[in-house]
């Protein structure tokens, strides 16, 4: 039964919450959360680039078109209806739903979208390269994104499908703001920025009632969101630092999630009350051979290296509740994935395939790894299982700036590292592990094709292309399936684990939806 008194729980969220918090279990129609916020820079939506933050404007904004609770890997409508897509003319045009209204009571409108989508565009803040990307600058933005009544129409520049731009659309700087509330706030021409990083204007399911940074997040249920209001009546999201001051709350009834516990308190909390899901999320982390040293370039090495990762030996191990066995380039969750993991540890068919291609061994190679856990257990792991077939790991950690610049000169010899997405497009990753036209060293590309000295193959590049440009959503996707299992089976970088997240919580909590990034953490269909 839920004795919390609102006076009580209001002193304690002015009060810091240690060892000597005791209290009784949190209201029923409220949320409460225990978890690190200190990263947040900005909750602008044309601003906001942190995790946190990113989480934030989730809950509170809506877009075009979003991923949403339901199923966070399906693409459905926001605050469009529908939408006709002309791929010839690089158009879609969408209709308006006529039932969402801002926080503030005012309709959703068409000129709210254009106004949103410029005004990143305008301001030119961190995440506005996204929306970018279409073709959009400051001065023809305007000409870009268009109003005709209750219709939209997009506009974009490039040779790519309305698949990806779809995509774009719902990142987190197509958030769509209340240009009128916004507006009413702006100071010097910020176009509400400075009100905006304290304050919300979305149509979101929630909507900000209080904010302090490195302390608090209230949020408060939008009573009329056009999907249902939220069960929960109002979220907090309290900021603790430290982990053993989570467990403590947790355990007590104080809060119901604990948001950043480390995998030895996970694993000592689980029962009594509390339980633990896992969520996979968007890094792969990988192994990679520079093509410049030439020990490394046979295929023969890049196969047998494939057996040579201890995958269950560390997933059941050190790596347990963090990562998953996962050996494609586009993570687990998203449209498009390829989810099938062909290798398993086997250093005797390993020193096999060496062998039958002449591969004389053993052959020495430095590997390139962050200082800091698990990336050094994982680099002393793949020491000890490549040593089995005469592959000897030098291991060199450093920072990981160290470690990133080494990478970006293209001076490592092999590299243990971990890669996410941008935006849920698997174009994201597929031009940073299948494409990589041209290998100059002059050249120089964010991608770990070029960063490897990896000359991918002309027909892996031209699919990569014709990929981002396939207007068929349907054959788009097999194409990225088949450039996974291509990039899988040939290519010097032996990807091996996907990222996972473990949140601790009151067993009567449900609903709750982690997805693969802080983009897509939904708290609209929690109940308890």
């Amino acid at each position: 039964m839920k004795l919390f008194k609102a006076a009580l729980l209001a002193a304690a969220l002015t009060l810091p919450m240690g060892a000597g918090s005791a209290m009784a279990d949190t209201p029923a129609n409220m949320l409460v959360v225990a978890q690190n916020i200190d990263d947040i820079v900005a909750i602008d939506p044309a601003q906001a680039y942190e995790f946190t933050s990113g989480e934030l404007v989730t809950n509170t904004y809506d877009r075009l078109v979003q991923y949403d609770a339901e199923d966070p890997t399906v693409l459905s409508a926001g605050l469009a209806s529908e939408w006709t897509a002309d791929d010839e003319a690089k158009t879609i045009t969408f209709t308006m739903r006529d039932d969402a209204t801002f926080s503030s009571g005012n309709p959703v409108r068409a000129e709210d979208v254009a106004f949103s989508l410029g005004r990143v565009i305008k301001l030119n803040l961190t995440p506005a390269f996204i929306l970018a990307q279409l073709g959009w600058t400051p001065e023809n933005v305007d000409d870009m994104v268009t109003v005709d009544g209750n219709t939209v129409t997009i506009k974009y520049d490039g040779d790519f499908s309305s698949a990806f731009v779809l995509n774009v659309l719902a990142s987190r700087p197509a958030s769509i703001v209340d240009e009128k509330e916004v507006m009413a706030h702006e100071t010097d021409g910020d176009m509400g920025n400075a009100w905006l990083n304290s304050n919300t204007a979305g149509s979101g399911p929630f909507s900000l009632a209080d904010y302090r940074p490195a302390e608090l997040i209230r949020l408060t249920a939008n009573p009329d969101y056009f999907k249902g209001a939220p069960a929960m009546e109002s979220v907090i999201i309290r900021h603790v630092a430290e982990s053993a001051t989570q467990q403590l709350l947790l355990t007590s009834g104080d809060v119901d999630l604990a948001r950043n516990l480390t995998p030895d308190q996970i694993a000592s909390i689980e029962g009594d009350g509390i339980k633990v899901e896992t969520f996979p999320q968007a890094a792969v982390h990988f192994l990679s051979f520079n093509q410049k040293d030439e020990a490394l370039q046979p295929e023969a090495v890049w196969e047998a290296a494939r057996y040579l990762v201890n995958y269950e030996g560390m997933t059941d191990s050190f790596l347990k509740g963090q990562m998953e066995i996962h050996q494609a380039f586009w993570p687990k969750g998203f449209p498009g994935s390829y989810d099938e993991n062909p290798y398993t540890y086997d250093p005797e068919k390993a020193k096999q395939i060496l062998a039958d291609a002449g591969v004389e061994t053993p052959i020495n190679v430095t590997l390139d790894v962050i200082n800091s856990a698990p990336f050094t257990d994982m680099a002393q792991s793949l020491q000890a299982s490549f040593a089995e077939a005469g592959i000897n790991f030098d291991i060199i950690p450093g920072t990981g700036a160290q470690v990133i610049t080494k990478y970006r000169d293209r001076t490592h010899e092999a590299m243990l590292l971990y890669w996410g997405p941008d935006f849920m497009d698997p174009h994201s990753n597929a031009k940073a592990f299948a494409y990589n036209a041209d290998n100059s060293d002059d050249n120089y590309q964010a991608t770990t094709t070029w960063r490897n000295a990896w000359a991918v193959p002309d027909d892996m590049n031209k699919e990569t292309m014709a990929a981002l440009s396939e207007s068929d959503p349907d054959k788009r996707l097999e194409m990225y399936v088949d450039l996974q299992k291509k990039v899988q089976e040939t290519s010097p970088i032996i990807i091996m684990f996907q990222a996972a997240y473990e949140v601790a919580m009151q067993d009567d909590v449900e609903g709750y939806v982690n997805g693969a990034t802080s983009d897509f953490v939904y708290y609209r269909l929690v109940t308890k």
